[in-house]
């Protein structure tokens, strides 16, 4: 597959897998049952934003990449935006534990499990065996943004490049 770019179709068959926010497991140190996401299906009516990072706990990812969205929540749901997500290669544990410990309750945002980094490595998006850092908007199934960083910092695929494009 060709990387995603703005006009293409979100592709059949992408799936990710996650641990559901519940009140019961809110404590970082508690697990819960991870589940398939059909993402193919759960994305193609709504407007979505999914930005990718390398590493959840990691220093840019936990201080500078993850930050800009939570504090641009409310901007993005006013802007339309469904679901926001974020992907990794992490296991879904320590997904579901990087939300937990940034304070995400809910589904806010969706911490997902990329964990052999098929969607990432499908569109050349990876470092190494780590997804790479990159940002995709979708509307209704359709790709409006699909940015990958240039280098190290956090600029095509941080929130406020995302909102500028909604």
């Amino acid at each position: 597959m060709a990387p995603l770019k703005a006009g293409d179709a979100f592709p059949e068959g992408v799936t990710f897998t996650y641990v559901p926010y519940t009140e019961e497991k809110a404590d970082v140190k508690a697990c819960g049952v991870p589940i398939s996401y059909d993402a193919s299906k759960q994305f193609r009516d709504k407007k979505v934003v999914l930005f990718s990072v390398p590493g959840a706990f990691t220093p840019t990812c936990t201080v500078s990449h993850l930050p800009g969205y939570l504090e641009h929540l409310p901007d993005l749901k006013k802007k339309g935006v469904d679901i926001v997500a974020v992907l990794a290669y992490n296991d879904p544990w320590v997904m579901a534990a990087w939300g937990k410990a940034s304070g995400v309750k809910g589904d806010d945002i969706l911490f997902f499990s990329d964990s052999d980094t098929n969607f990432s490595k499908a569109n050349a998006w990876v470092l190494g065996e780590r997804s790479g850092r990159y940002a995709l908007i979708f509307d209704h199934g359709r790709v409006i943004y699909s940015e990958v960083e240039p280098g190290k910092e956090v600029t095509v695929s941080g929130a406020d490049a995302v909102l500028a494009k909604l």
